[in-house]
Parts: structure tokens; C-alpha cells; sequence
């Protein structure tokens, strides 16, 4: 991608609307647009690094065996009705359609969709266990959308449903779900940040977990059990700070932002939608049920909390917008030819590069490739082309260095880890 095509107009000056870092940064850096509170338009770079989030659930989500399905976000009020939630769920979107006069919520989850759905699948143990996923937008009414990404009325969210037999074969894959998670923060670089949270199971069991990312901007409290490596949520902790694994008393006050949750629903849904199965006895059970949730959004926006400095955004490898920002310093000839090269040798060698080939100061060139936050800086110049050399400098480092031409691919690669 070259800048002088692409929609990217950057602003200098922090955006007075936001309310968080990541809002500020992902808006200044045209990743994100607001169009209302709690409702934002993902703009180009912004779409390509949420899809790259996406592609890693999904992966993630189809080792465990999970199946993808695209559910729909309008639900009858009979659903609802029949869970026992119509009432309960205060943050529900719901409305009167012009036409049929029908009540309908816009889905804030899919319990109520995914059950009957499986009914049409599931009569006998041998049809069980079965795994569903899907990612989709989701829909709740915020009493106060806050926090740009982290808390908003629309969102991307990945959720996966997961049905039993029996309560231990919902707890292997419970612990299962768990580690694939843990995978997937891993591979977003925020895996030593981002800890199993023991929290309140609800009506559901005694705990579900959450998964929350240490974070000075977060809105949970979390206790950190550093002989263990889980946590639990201030929520449920009471005046007596105890590890539920270890009994640790020493717990560590934090500051959290949550990015994933797994519950045991045990039979709560499959109950009120008599999701049942014939056993190998011919007798007939309730269907056992896990759910697992992660909003793409909000971790998109946790892991710019946890991933920058006064400069901007420091991506992780595996989904910044682009491995490699190009920028050429002077418009001479020589030094844009050099570019153009530069840049076609490195499309070719299948890395991802955005050229700033505007006609601009090195200081705003300079200043929107650490806004943006691309892992590798490379400059071309007159100074670095008489020497037949590169100029590379990491995002996440202040070191220059420069590189013979003949060798930057390697390099590249070697930062890369290709």
C-alpha cells in the first residue's frame, strides 16, 4: 500500500472525545472512526488488524474441534421469554417491528439461538459432544459506553458453545478451552500479561473464569496469585484474600482489563428448550452445555492499552497492519526509484508493506510511522542510498541501524521470525 492512495489522514493532536488510550491512538492513527457513543467504524488499517485477531481465534477455535456457524442477530421475544431472560437482561435491545408487529432483540449473545438450533442435531449420545463457533457483531444497550473499544454498544465477538453428555466431559474440554485460549494470547503477545481469572459462575456453577490482561487503564481488580499464575476477581475475593488453588494469602493487587470468559452452563439452557439426548440406556438426559466468549474488539483495543508509548501504537508482529513501513526521505529521483524497488522486492518476497511516498517533513513521516505502529521502520535517503545501504529501526527500540542492501532481506526475516 502506498500512503499518497490510501485513506489515511492522521491527527497530531490528542482527540479531546476520548476517554481512554486506546481510543486516542486508534483514532489519531485512522485505525477506528466514531460515529456514536459506543458505536465506531473499523477504517482500513483498523479492519486489517481485526481480521488478523480473527484469523487467530478461528484457528484456534478449529484445533478444539469447533464448527463454524452465522447465527442471526435478530431474535424473537419468544426465545427470550422461554430462557427466562426477557425480564432479567437489562441491557437487551429490543423493538417492535412496523410490519408484523413482533417483538425482536438484537442479539447481545446466542444462548437462545444456538439452543433450539441444536435440538435439530443432537437425540442420541452418539450424536454428543459437538463444538459451534461463531463471529459476529453483537448488541448491548450500555447504560455508558466508555472506554473507546473496551466497553462499546456494537462489538465483534467469538463465541463457541460446547455440548455434553455429562459434566466431566464438559470439564476435559472446559480445561481445554482454557489452554486454547491461553494460546491464543500467547501468539498476541500479551500471554505473560494476561491471567485465568477465577470469577463468579452466576446461577451457572460456583466460578467461571475470565481471562484479564494486566493493565494500568483497566476497570476490574484482580488478585494475582504468583505461586499459581491465576487470579480471581475482586468480585468474588470477599474481605479474605485466598487463592482457590493454592490457598496463597499473598495476593497481588491489579488493575485488569477482561478480553475472554468461559462458563459452565451446565443444563440452564438446555432445560427451558428441553435440549435432551437418549443415553446408551435409551434413557433421556438433559444436555450438558459450555459457553466461551471473546470480544475481537476489546482485545483490540487491550492490547493497544498494554502495547505503546508517548509515540503511539507498538503492534504485535503477528497483526499489525503491516510488517514493514517504507519511508523515503527527499523526493529526488534516485531516492524514489530506490523506493519503488525497495518496496516491489519486498511485495515479492511476500512481506506486508505500507511506502509513505508523500511529499512530507521527515518529522511527520517519522512521527506517523510511530503512531502507526508497524513493527520495522525502514528509511531510504540520499545519505543511505550513496552508501548503498538501508536504514532499519524496530518499533519497539530506539536503536538505528543500517544494512547493506544485499542483506536486508535476511534481516528482515530474522526480526520477523520467518
Amino acid at each position: 500500500m502506498k500512503f499518497s492512495n490510501s485513506l489515511i489522514k492522521t491527527r497530531k493532536e490528542k482527540v479531546k472525545e476520548a476517554d481512554s488510550i486506546n481510543a486516542d491512538l486508534l483514532i489519531r492513527g485512522n485505525y477506528i472512526d466514531q460515529l456514536a457513543s459506543g458505536v465506531y467504524t473499523y477504517l482500513p488499517l483498523g479492519l486489517i488488524v481485526l481480521d488478523k485477531i480473527e484469523s487467530i481465534i478461528r484457528q484456534e477455535m478449529i484445533k478444539v474441534g469447533g464448527q463454524e456457524v452465522l447465527m442471526p442477530v435478530l431474535q424473537p421475544k419468544e426465545n427470550w421469554l422461554k430462557s427466562g431472560r426477557w425480564e432479567t437482561v437489562d441491557d437487551l435491545y429490543r423493538f417492535t417491528s412496523y410490519y408484523t408487529k413482533t417483538e425482536l432483540v438484537l442479539g447481545p449473545t446466542h444462548e437462545e439461538v444456538v439452543v433450539p438450533l441444536a435440538k435439530k442435531f443432537i437425540f442420541s449420545y452418539k450424536d454428543l459432544p459437538k463444538y459451534v463457533f461463531q463471529i459476529q457483531n453483537k448488541f448491548r444497550d450500555e447504560k455508558r459506553a466508555k472506554a473507546g473499544l473496551l466497553r462499546g454498544r456494537e462489538f465483534l465477538m467469538k463465541d463457541l458453545y460446547s455440548f455434553h453428555e455429562d459434566e466431566k466431559d464438559l470439564d476435559l474440554y472446559y480445561e481445554r478451552m482454557a489452554k486454547s485460549y491461553q494460546n491464543i494470547f500467547k501468539k498476541l503477545e500479551i500471554g505473560d500479561k494476561t491471567y485465568k481469572t477465577f470469577a463468579t459462575g452466576g446461577s451457572f456453577s460456583k466460578y467461571s473464569h475470565e481471562f484479564q490482561t494486566e493493565s494500568a487503564s483497566g476497570e476490574d481488580t484482580i488478585y494475582f496469585c504468583s505461586k499459581c499464575k491465576v487470579a480471581v476477581n475482586k468480585e468474588i475475593i470477599g474481605e479474605q484474600k485466598v487463592c482457590p488453588e493454592c490457598g496463597n494469602k499473598e495476593l497481588i493487587e491489579k488493575k485488569a482489563i477482561e478480553v475472554g470468559n468461559i462458563f459452565k452452563l451446565k443444563t440452564k439452557f438446555s432445560e427451558p428448550f428441553d435440549l435432551k439426548y437418549l443415553d446408551k440406556a435409551g434413557k433421556e438426559k438433559f444436555v450438558t452445555m459450555g459457553c466461551y466468549g471473546i470480544g475481537l474488539g476489546r482485545l483490540l483495543g487491550a492490547i493497544v492499552e498494554v502495547s505503546h508509548d508517548e509515540r503511539g501504537i507498538i503492534w504485535p508482529k503477528d497483526i499489525a497492519p503491516y510488517q514493514i513501513h517504507l519511508v523515503s526521505l527527499g523526493n529526488s529521483h534516485e531516492v524514489m526509484e530506490k523506493s519503488n524497488k525497495l518496496y516491489e522486492d519486498l511485495n515479492k518476497a511476500g512481506f506486508e508493506v505500507i511506502w509513505d511516498d508523500r511529499e512530507e517533513s521527515a518529522g511527520t513521516k517519522f512521527a506517523d510511522a510511530d503512531l502507526l505502529g508497524c513493527p520495522i521502520r525502514l528509511v531510504v535517503s540520499d545519505k543511505t542510498y550513496e552508501k548503498n545501504k538501508i536504514e532499519i529501526k524496530l518499533r519497539q527500540t530506539s536503536k538505528v541501524d543500517l544494512v547493506d542492501e544485499s542483506l536486508l532481506i535476511k534481516e528482515v526475516n530474522k526480526v520477523l521470525g520467518r
